[in-house]
């Protein structure tokens, strides 16, 4: 079984980053993982503040395309983007129990413009969001 997802009003719309389920990390408070992968793509404070005070998650993304990247932020995204989804799961017992109820389906993050986090318009993106959340509900169900 694969289970596509993508905008926050469909259904399982409960995986997108831009789903609203705020989170503390780091000593602070995130409105979405969106708002906090933005945020530590720099290590500037002042940037990342504008980022995670951002009103809405589309918009912290567009100003994380504007921020000073870290050096290190390609070796390190995979793994930031892994410690906001732990976050947010277990910081959200209701969202976590709807992953682990997804069972053993494929999840496709049905993104049609970006080809890393997900499956691209033409289906050849990577999808690792998707293989995130598959991976993170396999530990899950492990603990």
């Amino acid at each position: 079984m694969v289970i596509k997802f993508y905008k926050t009003t469909e259904p399982h719309g409960y995986m997108s980053n831009y789903w609203k389920a705020k989170f503390f990390l780091d000593n602070n408070w995130w409105a979405t993982t969106e708002h906090y992968y933005q945020a530590i793509k720099t290590f500037d404070v002042n940037e990342q503040e504008q980022v995670r005070n951002a009103a809405k998650a589309n918009d912290a993304r567009l100003l994380g395309q504007k921020v000073t990247l870290r050096p290190d932020f390609n070796e390190v995204k995979d793994q930031l983007m892994k410690t906001c989804l732990i976050a947010k799961f277990n910081q959200h017992p209701d969202l976590k129990k709807q992953l682990l109820d997804t069972g053993d389906a494929e999840l496709i993050e049905d993104s049609p413009t970006d080809f890393y986090w997900g499956c691209g318009k033409d289906g050849t993106g990577k999808n690792m969001l998707g293989k995130l959340l598959m991976e993170l509900r396999k530990e899950f169900l492990n603990d």
